[in-house]
């Protein structure tokens, strides 16, 4: 979490940095399994003992088991006769079948573009747009990844590499046909060489690939590929060039495949991960020149982490860069202009961002998405990915360092039982260009506990609370009483605005509140911070009056100071004896 402003007043995201998926420390050997987070060596034994697994799972070797041999019978004349009729039969009908073939084959090979309605794995019916004969270039398909509509994909129950182990196509496309209706077109998958199998993939994981490639492409998605995660055999140059070029090779002119993420959440600190991307990248562009590559870091390094790999990869630069976002959402669009700037004139993309609701609640996720896409679209970023369409079960994510991590398993649009979040409302008007829900902000504090963005400030001092007993319009309002107030602040609720704040704006706030034998000072208050969180200055509203009161409008305006790029609206209420009611709160700028 972000260190508190200077004054004490400021907000931030809880756990707004997701650690790294890939597990930390550096051994020679290329595979670190998510067990322990250590390394092993591949043996003979182990190697065989894993084939052995991949037989018992039908991948490696189908068709294994034949029958034995029947002893052949002895044929009459008759019988020799009728078996060479029916072979002519048979040759005759060959023929045919294959005359039809080669004209439905000259027949989709001049048709541009075809879209027919196919039955999907589960039964349902969707548009399948049929795979058209151009190839695709470099421009194209970067031109896809700026503006691709993307989302970071895991089963609910088998995260990571247990989503490839554990296959299960049917819950695979269910998943997609929801990420569909959020209005996605393009969904991120990571790949494992040691679930894949080094230094030569098996086949069996190369058809699941395959397989997932054509489920997306049935419901109108192009797919990114992340590859070598929870891995670090930087040694294994020549090996990790055949194996990404197996893994590769068939989706070379493939245009449903969008882009190459070289590894995830990358560590541009250690030398031998850079000594190893500066080989990989010219021998993948050499390999697959139309395919666009690139490389992310995690959360925390942001910003000045791409600097490091842009300064590594001078003489074999990145065609784009993807930023993972779990910073603070309130100074969104500071934050994504300066990821834009450090990786100029490359694009950039956000390739994940997200706040799990373990540690904040769903309406605060909600507001956090909102607040991004928000400053995304204000900086020209067109492509922005959530982390993750679900919520994981216990028992999904491999044992690891990430599976003991408990808010791993909650930043998902979906809950583990298949319902939305307030969050997936929010990502579907990202995408589709629609307003966003206006319960987002909960202006009359009508939604549950659990589903507004609003947060109590010092609550130690006088903790704001949801109440029926009084209310301006529905049904609920918030109540302080017997507050008390220090050189810190008085106690508030709170929350940020979802719109980009920037310097010399104007902004509006207004909320009704009454008292009942109210002491101290009850108002509504506007505080600006900067870049590192510093507070900058801040406007408030007259005092409510205190005694009893009916319900009266506070108004607060003022304009962001120079270097503002946050802004925090707080109902404090100090010193109070009695108790005040807020209801019906506005937010605006100008």
């Amino acid at each position: 979490m972000p260190a508190p402003s200077g004054n004490g007043n400021a907000i931030s995201d809880s756990d707004t940095r997701k650690p790294s998926d890939r597990l930390e420390g550096s051994l020679p050997n290329p595979f670190r399994t998510p067990n322990e987070g250590h390394t092993h060596v591949i043996s003979p034994r182990r190697f065989a003992a894993v084939l052995a697994s991949s037989l018992l799972l039908g991948l490696a070797l189908p068709g294994a088991a034949t029958a034995a041999p029947a002893k052949p019978a002895v044929k009459t004349a008759a019988a020799k006769t009728a078996a060479k009729t029916a072979a002519a039969k048979a040759a005759k009908a060959k023929a045919a079948q294959a005359a039809a073939a080669k004209a439905a084959a000259a027949k989709k090979a001049v048709t541009a573009k075809a879209t027919t309605t196919a039955k999907t794995t589960t039964g349902t019916t969707a548009k399948v747009a049929a795979t058209t004969t151009t190839v695709p270039t470099l421009a194209s398909r970067l031109a896809g990844v700026k503006t691709a509509k993307s989302l970071n994909y895991y089963p609910s129950g088998a995260g990571w590499s247990k989503m490839w182990t554990n296959w299960d196509p049917a819950k695979i496309d269910a998943d997609l046909a929801k990420a569909d209706a959020l209005g996605a077109d393009n969904v991120r998958i990571i790949i494992f060489p040691s679930t894949f199998g080094w230094p030569r993939p098996w086949n069996g994981y190369q058809d699941r690939l395959a397989t997932f490639v054509d489920t997306a492409a049935a419901r109108g998605m192009t797919v990114k590929f992340t590859l070598f995660d929870w891995w670090n055999g930087y040694g294994e140059v020549a090996n990790s060039t055949s194996w990404a070029t197996t893994i590769l090779k068939r989706y070379k002119d493939d245009k449903r495949v969008l882009s190459v993420e070289l590894q995830n959440e990358f560590n541009p600190s250690d030398a031998a991960a850079v000594g190893w991307a500066k080989k990989m990248v010219p021998a993948m562009r050499s390999a697959f020149p139309t395919m666009p590559l690139t490389f992310s870091v995690d959360g925390q390094s942001g910003a000045p982490g791409m600097a490091k790999i842009k300064a590594a990869l001078t003489a074999s630069p990145l065609d784009y860069y993807d930023f993972h976002y779990y910073g603070n959402s309130e100074r969104a669009l500071a934050v994504i202009k300066n990821a834009q700037a450090t990786v100029a004139p490359a694009p950039l993309v956000i390739g994940e961002v997200g706040l799990n609701t373990l540690q904040n609640t769903e309406g605060e996720q909600a507001a956090f998405l909102a607040r991004v896409f928000e400053g995304a679209k204000a900086a020209g970023v067109q492509s922005v990915a959530p982390w993750t369409l679900n919520d994981f079960v216990q028992g999904a994510i491999p044992s690891s360092a990430v599976s003991r991590i408990p808010a791993q398993y909650s930043y998902g649009l979906y809950r583990v039982d298949g319902s939305a979040k307030p969050a997936a409302a929010v990502v579907k008007a990202g995408w589709t260009g629609t307003a966003l829900p206006a319960s987002l902000m909960d202006p009359s504090f009508e939604s549950t506990v659990g589903l507004t963005p609003w947060r109590a400030y010092l609550p130690e001092l006088g903790l704001a609370v949801k109440t029926q007993s009084m209310a301006r319009t529905g049904k609920w309002s918030v109540s302080m009483t017997n507050t008390g107030k220090t050189s810190a602040g008085s106690p508030s609720y709170r929350v940020a605005p979802i719109a980009p704040v920037k310097s010399g704006q104007k902004w509006h706030g207004e909320v009704w509140a009454r008292g009942n034998a109210a002491t101290g000072t009850t108002q509504i208050a506007l505080s600006w911070f900067d870049a590192n969180d510093k507070w900058l200055g801040g406007a408030s509203s007259t005092w409510l009056p205190v005694g009893t009161t009916g319900w009266t409008k506070l108004v607060v305006d003022g304009v962001a100071p120079a270097g503002s790029v946050s802004m925090q609206v707080h109902l404090k209420s100090g010193e109070n004896k009695g108790t005040v009611w807020f209801d019906d709160a506005l937010i605006s700028a100008s």
